[in-house]
């Protein structure tokens, strides 16, 4: 078979979520490691953790591909003593390339978003509006849902620990906008395109109550269940995309939310 390099998988995810749809402000590509470098074992995972990183020496892969960028803004140092020089540090000690796609993923054509609008069982999925592309999605519930049972729904189906409802109204939900991780500014926007209900995480009190002003339920599942779901459909994408070479691609089955209820 032949042989893989850290830049022949680039290549692979950025078929998927080309580069160009990213946000101005994020930070996604190669951020650690060798574009020739070759590749024979590749973890796929939502952020670069200290624990993520001891799983991927563990496995011996030479490439981390990430949703969350490692490297978000710049640095002016690479301190051992401190998390994210620690971290770069081990990679580069043990050979191990980091790349990212972020709000490309989000955006991207079966990324984020659309695995998102998938698992809650939306049908006639499309952009926001008459935008060639989006972050968030808009899409139909077959059957109509109140707000509690809507909410209950996309806990069972993200396999959330728990999930928060904001209750706008007595009224049921067929059209559903949603973004996967922090996307409450998307909630008024897919309001004003007919959702009665939107799925997303990160939503502060204020937002709340925009919504509730809006007569739009919002169900905030978290960040963490609201994207975790790309992990697994971007292995698969890889597996299906370097089947001619010489790797194997293990995605994280491990990760935890950072947020529990007590």
């Amino acid at each position: 078979m032949k042989k893989c390099t850290v830049q022949i998988v680039a290549d692979a995810v950025n078929r998927l979520a080309p580069r160009h749809l990213a946000e101005d402000w994020d930070n996604p590509g190669l951020l650690i490691g060798d574009p020739a470098a070759e590749v024979k074992k590749i973890f796929v995972c939502l952020d670069v953790l200290d624990e993520t990183i001891s799983r991927a020496i563990e496995l011996d892969a030479q490439l981390i591909v990430a949703h969350h960028p490692l490297i978000f803004r710049p640095i002016k140092n690479v301190r051992y003593d401190l998390p994210l020089g620690k971290k770069i540090a081990r990679l580069i000690k043990n050979d191990i390339a980091v790349f990212a796609a972020h709000t490309n993923l989000d955006s991207a054509i079966g990324g984020v978003n659309d695995v998102l609008a998938r698992k809650i069982g939306l049908i006639d999925v499309k952009m926001f509006g008459d935008e060639e592309i989006s972050l968030g999605r808009l899409g139909t519930l077959e059957t109509p849902l109140t707000a509690a049972e809507f909410a209950r729904h996309v806990k069972e189906v993200l396999h959330a620990e728990n999930v928060r409802l904001i209750d706008a109204g007595d009224f049921t939900i067929k059209k559903v906008g949603l973004c996967g991780g922090a996307g409450a500014e998307f909630i008024q926007k897919a309001k004003f395109f007919g959702a009665q209900a939107f799925v997303t995480g990160d939503v502060k009190y204020h937002e709340a109550q925009s919504a509730v002003e809006n007569k739009i339920h919002v169900v905030d599942a978290g960040h963490f269940a609201t994207e975790f779901p790309i992990v697994n459909e971007l292995a698969d994408y890889l597996r299906d995309e370097l089947k001619i070479f010489d790797v194997e691609i293990v995605a994280d089955t491990d990760a935890k939310n950072f947020f529990m209820t007590i």
